[in-house]
């Protein structure tokens, strides 16, 4: 399919898109690599790189949507937490879709793999990762209680980082928005290495977080391909994927939410291997 024949997807490849839709919506709202999904059949289909890669960011926001209010009970607690977060995706996401814009693709997809390889890694190694986190914690809650009863004030979240650790969780929210906003393939599967690392927080609103986080990436990257590449979008695919991710978020968040914490994890990195292996035979 050529640049001048993106608007002519046939009856079967839109069947196709639509069923890839489904099962990337509910891959984002379990793990967070449902581009690895749609945009290989984007492709597949004809259509170039740049334009699926614009194409399936705008389409998948409705999937983001629906797998952020599935999870929405896991998110009740966190809003102080998404206030100052949110706020570091949003410069990440429009940093990364200026580079998308303006750097080739090679400059990122050789850092993919590696930074794939370390989220699976931070997962697999977070329950010992939080048990360190959490005897920190207790050591610094003990010491300000201490300071509370003399009257220095109250004593901090127990599931929070200390100061440092807030920079680093602030800091590497805004590398991986970058990321998200240039290829927001496995982004989902970073933020829960990342922020499992550093949180005392049970691996469900960790994934509640991360949809919440991979959504507010998705809509700005969105926002600035319509903005500056409105004419290289294949907007009947956009609508495929929107339909059919939108039904998948809801059937994700679903499954996803029912899972027990090791089962969940185990799930996660298994598709993060997917992830990989599909990011090097792309």
């Amino acid at each position: 399919m050529s640049e001048a024949l993106l608007g002519d997807l046939t009856g079967w490849q839109l069947l196709v898109l639509a069923v890839a839709a489904v099962w990337a919506g509910a891959i984002n709202a379990v793990v967070g690599s449902g581009t690895l999904v749609t945009f290989p059949t984007l492709v597949a289909l004809g259509v170039p790189p740049v334009s699926a890669t614009m194409s399936n960011a705008v389409g998948l926001v409705t999937g983001g949507i629906s797998g952020t209010w599935g999870y929405r009970r896991e998110l009740r607690g966190q809003g102080a937490r998404a206030a100052q977060l949110i706020p570091m995706s949003v410069l990440g996401a429009l940093l990364g879709a200026f580079l998308l814009l303006h750097l080739p693709a090679t400059t990122f997809e050789t850092v993919v793999p590696v930074l794939v390889v370390l989220a699976i890694a931070l997962v697999l190694l977070q329950p010992r990762l939080q048990a360190r986190t959490k005897r920190r914690l207790e050591r610094r809650l003990a010491s300000a209680g201490s300071e509370q009863a003399a009257g220095a004030g109250a004593p901090p979240s127990a599931s929070g980082p200390g100061r440092t650790g807030q920079v680093v969780l602030l800091l590497v929210t805004f590398l991986i928005g970058i990321y998200g906003g240039y290829f927001t393939a496995a982004q989902g599967i970073l933020l829960v290495g990342a922020h499992g690392a550093l949180l005392v927080e049970p691996i469900q609103r960790l994934n509640a977080m991360k949809n919440l986080l991979s959504l507010v990436v998705n809509v700005v990257a969105a926002t600035a391909y319509v903005v500056v590449g409105f004419d290289r979008i294949v907007w009947e695919a956009v609508l495929v994927i929107a339909v059919g991710s939108l039904v998948g978020g809801l059937l994700g968040a679903s499954i996803g939410r029912r899972l027990p914490n090791g089962v969940l994890r185990a799930t996660i990195v298994v598709l993060g291997v997917v992830a990989l292996v599909a990011l090097f035979v792309r």
